[in-house]
């Protein structure tokens, strides 16, 4: 069964060359698409935190130092 031309050594070397740069491309585009999946995880959550704040009658600085109360507490127990 005849198999056809046989490609070059420089031939495999150029193909091979081309799909490293393919997937090169692709592995930029997905880490975009990742990156921007991220912001878009932290966005909701900052909004979640900024409900739950408005929802709180708290300010910013009552929630702030209610944080670092409970932060501190919990390095407490950790010593």
């Amino acid at each position: 069964m005849a198999r056809g031309v046989r490609k070059s050594i420089e031939e495999k070397i150029a193909d091979k060359q081309e799909v490293i740069d393919a997937l090169e491309i692709r592995i930029l585009k997905e880490k975009e698409e990742l990156q921007m999946l991220v912001n878009e995880q932290r966005m909701a959550r900052l909004e979640s935190l900024e409900e739950l704040i408005d929802s709180s009658n708290l300010s910013i600085e009552e929630v702030s130092e209610i944080l670092r109360q409970h932060i501190d507490e919990e390095e407490a127990v950790e010593v």
